[in-house]
């Protein structure tokens, strides 16, 4: 028989499911010998047994599980109707005799906290905190009783059912038990979070605290101390004015009262206080492991736990240790793709990159150049490069961070400089040698040649083998590709940055810079955008074709062009694009993302969108129109230096290098995203094999697996259940997507964000950075994903981020801001290049943002002002 009631002593960490987030927690407090007030909780089987009398519940949970969760007016009136019902339910004899009993043995002279307990509630995923009643300072039995009744039909307040709706609970799996807690008559309460809830810092314990019951500081009544312990000190006090506090009634209930003027701006807890409850709150995260939320009340100068929980905003923290202080920059943000990563496209970029530098926390990959920025020349020049080239914001916090003592103080690694100047010195001096010595037209034919080469070799020797061997061959031909690459192709792009660097100091200005970057010479992903707009002006001339695009799908897509009027000819000219660039796809860096030779129906709204927005031809035109603004700003340029002297060939020089290697940024990028796929081809082959076997249901699985276990999996040497690994592994990942990753981060948790400018800007600007000039008004057309976008002519694409797979946009648009980037990050130089007004790194731009409003881009100084409130 299952119990009814549990008393806390029972009660620990497995006891979840039937005494709810809120029991288990304080049931494995208690167990610990922390200082919990003494309790029981009602169980899920008593709630279950109770609304097993009802005769109705049924239909109700029938109705609120097919009921819209925003349809807010008819989740309010079937919520009232369940409340009322469940509090006129008489509860069964023998379940009220055994809560009377627990009752008893706690003590029947004191009051008491009668607290929901939800079994979805106070996890490390999902917190319910707050969706349920809480009822203070409750005495005698019938009220007793009537309050737990109360806290049962509080699982159905109008916010509990919209919380669990919205995030997909059912509403029959979601139990409630109830917390019975002796009540505590507090001089003092408060929230302790173990680590900094507002920047993440896992090293800095946070307290607020007020004078009498924590009721006045959870419904926001008072404004509470605020103190902050790191190391043992006080780093931070903030003395607030306390006008009220809320007190038990010695009949029952509580009170506001009005606090003396001299206790108002008095601290709350002494100094002992506050270093005794850090401790404590240590202890306690210690036993949990992992920072938790604890509220507490002090009683005749005792200090209590009445609650403690998991911190669920914090953004995970990889696993290396906390200290010495290191700083890791988002790799999303660099790549402008924040999304989250399945396992095995991480693992796959560790391969390719140093795991000790690339490290995963919450789905995502962070870059830690800590020992870069430990030595003189990394601080001076990294933070620059950066902010200059990458993201401006994220360049201010490396500055910040990199200037504090506890940084500073540690030395750089024992042979860290001479180790990278030996891997260094050979690309620094290929670098030189293109920089000034090599003929940039040629730059081409080379990079293009080996990268045929390196291509032909990966593909060949994926296909000798089959099976772990495969993925070992995978495993090894990408652990030598990053230094490969670094070698062979990383001097040709990186001429691009440092020639605009060099002539933006030899000019005084960058405004020219701009209109040279148009039409660059053989960029492969401006290519890819033209023959985008080609296929769409084949399009024009098929209307048949058109109207089989918008209503294609990727199961049947070449074979249904068979069966319309010049599908042949439109499939033979899509066939031709996919040879070239079907390996690509928004966030192609990750192996896990469908290519569009995969899901060719992710390419059909650029087309349609260019047949909206772009006249027949003219975007061939407009790169003939770049190609000759180009040539005009190089004479300008010349004109403005002269055409004699060392600094004239110096510009001369390196205009050629700009143009030239400019169109070469792209090409490692490229054969990146063309390795990728020959890998993944042949990760998919053993795929099937292993669906085939019946090992994994379908063969996408393998995305959840790492390239270690995959290996072990085709060897038979995994040992875990299949089904559930995988499952587990989705879970995690739907976890992840929830998250949203910091540009940058320290060991300590701490997400900094660094100081912005003093610029002045327009009261309600949205403010970012300049990368690409002009001014623009038009409307927004928020795009968060390129395979969803419905662009129109004269719109301006707002974006989290772009990468290559998103340069079909382009085209089609008036403008560009998005979220993330920098200077020199895909969406700028394409927007530079297309010649479109462009403003990145503007903070949750797609949300402050809405569809068609009238906004103004200010590519000049930065900002983003929204003109009209109207949107559709």
């Amino acid at each position: 028989m299952h119990s009814h009631v549990l008393f806390f002593n029972q009660v620990d960490r497995s006891s979840l499911p039937f005494v709810g987030g809120k029991g288990a927690n304080l049931g494995e407090l208690s167990k610990a010998g922390f200082p919990v007030p003494g309790g029981f909780c009602v169980t899920t089987y008593a709630y279950k047994d109770f609304i097993a009398t009802s005769p109705k519940m049924d239909s109700l949970f029938d109705e609120l599980n097919a009921m819209n969760p925003n349809d807010l007016d008819q989740l309010r009136k079937v919520g009232e109707r369940i409340r009322t019902h469940l509090q006129q339910l008489e509860i069964p004899s023998r379940l009220k005799s055994e809560m009377i009993y627990a009752w008893e043995s706690v003590g029947k002279t004191y009051a008491y906290a009668v607290r929901s307990s939800a079994t979805a509630e106070d996890l490390p995923t999902a917190s319910f905190a707050g969706q349920q009643d809480t009822y203070l300072n409750i005495k005698g039995q019938e009220e007793l009783l009537q309050h737990i009744q109360k806290c049962w039909a509080s699982l159905f307040t109008d916010r509990a059912i919209s919380y669990r709706s919205k995030n997909g609970f059912d509403h029959r799996q979601v139990y409630l038990s109830v917390v019975v807690q002796r009540m505590v008559n507090p001089e003092i309460s408060g929230i302790l979070f173990t680590a900094d809830p507002v920047n993440g810092n896992r090293n800095v314990v946070s307290i607020d605290a007020s004078f009498g019951l924590g009721e006045a500081i959870v419904s926001g009544m008072v404004s509470a101390d605020l103190y902050r312990v790191k190391a043992g000190q006080i780093i931070h006090k903030n003395i607030s004015e306390k006008k009220v506090a809320v007190f038990s009634l010695t009949e029952g209930g509580t009170q506001k009262k009005d606090l003396p003027p001299s206790q108002q701006t008095k601290q709350a807890l002494t100094d002992s206080q506050i270093f005794g409850l850090a401790d404590l709150g240590k202890r306690i995260e210690k036993h949990f492991g992992s920072p938790q939320d604890i509220e507490f009340c002090i009683e005749n100068g005792k200090i209590f736990v009445v609650q403690s929980r998991p911190i669920t905003s914090l953004y995970p923290l990889p696993a290396i240790p906390r200290e010495p202080l290191r700083v890791m920059l988002s790799f999303g943000h660099v790549q402008m793709m924040t999304d989250p990563i399945k396992p095995l496209g991480i693992s796959v970029l560790q391969t390719v990159f140093p795991k000790h530098i690339f490290l995963e926390a919450g789905g995502r990959l962070f870059i830690d150049p800590t020992e870069v920025l430990r030595t003189k020349l990394g601080r001076k020049i990294f933070p620059r490069v950066v902010h200059q080239l990458i993201d401006e914001a994220t360049g201010r916090a490396i500055s910040e961070v990199i200037q504090r003592p506890e940084f500073r103080q540690v030395p750089p690694k024992p042979g860290l400089v001479k180790s990278a100047r030996r891997f260094m010195t050979p690309i620094i001096k290929e670098v030189w040698r293109n920089l000034w010595k090599r003929d940039p037209k040629l730059a081409k034919s080379k990079v293009e040649s080996y990268m045929q080469k390196k291509w032909t070799e990966i593909r060949e020797a994926l296909q000798r083998v089959n099976g772990a061997r495969r993925l070992e061959a995978i495993q090894h031909e990408l652990s030598i590709l990053g230094k490969d690459v670094s070698r062979n192709l990383f001097p040709y792009p990186v001429c691009f940055p440092i020639s605009f660097i060099l002539l933006k100091r030899l000019l005084g200005d960058d405004k020219e810079l701009h209109q040279l970057n148009k039409s660059l010479p053989g960029n492969i992903t401006s290519e890819m955008g033209l023959q985008i707009g080609d296929l769409a002006d084949l399009v024009r001339e098929l209307p048949e074709v058109e109207e089989y695009l918008k209503h294609a799908s990727d199961r049947t897509f070449y074979k249904g062009l068979a069966n319309v009027s010049g599908g042949e000819r439109f499939k033979q000219a899509f066939e031709d694009f996919i040879s070239k660039y079907g390996m690509r796809c928004p966030g192609e860096i990750d192996l896990t993302r469908p290519r569009w030779r995969e899901t060719p129906t992710q390419l059909v709204p650029a087309i349609l969108g260019h047949m909206r927005s772009v006249k027949p031809g003219e975007h061939r035109q407009k790169f003939i129109h770049g190609e000759q603004e180009a040539r005009k700003a190089a004479r300008r340029m010349m004109d403005h230096v002269g055409h004699h002297g060392f600094k004239s060939k110096r510009v001369k020089r390196l205009i050629e290098v700009y143009r030239y290697f400019g169109g070469l940024r792209e090409h490692h990028k490229y054969l990146f995203t063309l390795i990728l796929d020959e890998c993944k081809k042949a990760i998919m082959a053993e795929a099937d094999k292993l669906v085939n076997k019946g090992v994994l249901l379908q063969a996408e699985d393998v995305f959840f697996f790492t390239l270690d276990e995959l290996i072990q999996l085709l060897k038979g040497e995994f040992k875990q259940d299949v089904s559930s690994f995988v499952a587990c592994r989705k879970e995690k990942y739907e976890w992840h997507q929830a998250l949203k990753p910091p540009r940058l981060m320290t060991s300590e948790g701490e997400i900094v964000t660094g100081s912005a400018g003093k610029e002045k800007f327009p009261e309600g600007a949205l403010v970012g950075s300049p990368v690409s000039a002009g001014i623009v008004e038009g409307k927004a057309r928020i795009v968060l994903k390129p395979e969803e976008a419905h662009l129109n002519e004269g719109e301006i694409l707002v974006a989290p981020h772009t990468d290559p797979g998103w340069t079909p946009l382009f085209q089609s648009a008036k403008a560009l801001v998005t979220e993330v980037g920098g200077l020199m990050t895909h969406g700028s130089v394409v927007a530079r290049e297309y010649g479109i007004p462009a403003v990145v790194g503007v903070d949750d731009a797609t949300q402050k943002i809405k569809n068609g409003q009238m906004i103004r881009v200010d590519g000049n100084q930065g900002f983003v002002e929204i003109l009209s409130g109207e949107s559709k």
